[in-house]
């Protein structure tokens, strides 16, 4: 397969978010996101019939929060992480090094990753495609290196999926206003929860499914919930305050009035996060139109 267009490693604007996401407010986002969506998410993994001699792909993986329960919930895989920054792939192997040989991190893009054809069985991608332009050219790069018959498990963020009570301040005026130009500043689809079936369809998968774990007041402990929101403040707050019409000072109103509803037992919060699958039929060499 060739491409035309630069990978990542070569070309910063496939990256926007690099500096968020090599921010160490990124590793507590990552942990905190881990601790939270797992519980629910990794029943999802059974579906995919994986099994003894799997090849699992982790696409994006930063800190290997998940590519380590990956390993752990296949014993016998052999699993993989990439990422395209050398700050997450450290401490991946620096806290996931003991796992041995059969996981191992590397450095890559996800819009050229340099692997063969359907040589995974499996292939994840988890917070990643709301946080890059051109999804769909990443998607279909995804698929490329997906075996016919093999899995796609996506988490594909969006922004209009949160929902918090009013207190002094209304954070439906917030969210999902700022993530949305946020998005439109840096050619990044803040609402790829809503449009990822739409890719999968066009790249010719089959047996889709979307499904959503619940990140709640109910769901999650509320120290949880409120360790993303504290981590997301603290790396998003500048970026929000440069490509929208809110000032730093008014970022960290409204995240603070979310933060508090999170800890108040009396209010509920909820974030519904997109879980989509699907098999490959087939190993597409362009996104068809």
């Amino acid at each position: 397969m060739t491409h035309d267009a630069p990978s990542a490693t070569d070309d910063p604007s496939l990256n926007p978010q690099a500096q968020q996401m090599a921010d160490e407010a990124m590793v507590r986002t990552l942990a905190a996101q881990a601790d939270a969506i797992w519980p629910q998410e990794r029943a999802f993994f059974a579906r995919y019939g994986v099994g003894d001699g799997a090849r699992i792909l982790d696409a994006g993986c930063g800190t290997g929060e998940i590519t380590s329960r990956l390993a752990a919930l296949v014993p016998s895989a052999e699993v993989l992480g990439v990422d395209i920054l050398d700050g997450p792939l450290a401490i991946a192997r620096s806290r996931h090094g003991h796992v041995g040989e059969r996981l191992r991190f590397e450095q890559r893009s996800i819009f050229d990753l340099g692997l063969p054809d359907g040589a995974f069985d499996l292939v994840v991608c988890r917070h990643v495609l709301q946080s890059v332009p051109h999804a769909d050219r990443v998607v279909a790069e995804l698929v490329r290196v997906t075996r016919a018959g093999g899995h796609i498990h996506l988490i594909a963020e969006d922004y209009g999926m949160i929902h918090f009570p009013t207190g002094r301040l209304d954070p439906s005026e917030f969210m999902p206003a700022a993530p949305r130009d946020l998005g439109a500043a840096t050619g990044t689809d803040m609402h790829i929860g809503r449009n990822i079936v739409g890719i999968l369809e066009r790249l010719g998968l089959y047996d889709i499914t979307m499904d959503y774990v619940v990140v709640d007041t109910l769901r999650v402990p509320r120290e949880t919930f409120a360790a993303i929101w504290e981590a997301w403040r603290d790396g998003y707050v500048d970026p929000i305050a440069q490509h929208s019409r809110f000032s730093r000072e008014q970022a960290v109103a409204y995240f603070d009035e979310m933060i508090a509803a999170i800890r108040d037992p009396a209010r509920y919060a909820v974030w519904f996060v997109p879980v989509v699958s699907g098999r490959v039929r087939r190993v597409p060499s362009v996104l068809s139109p």
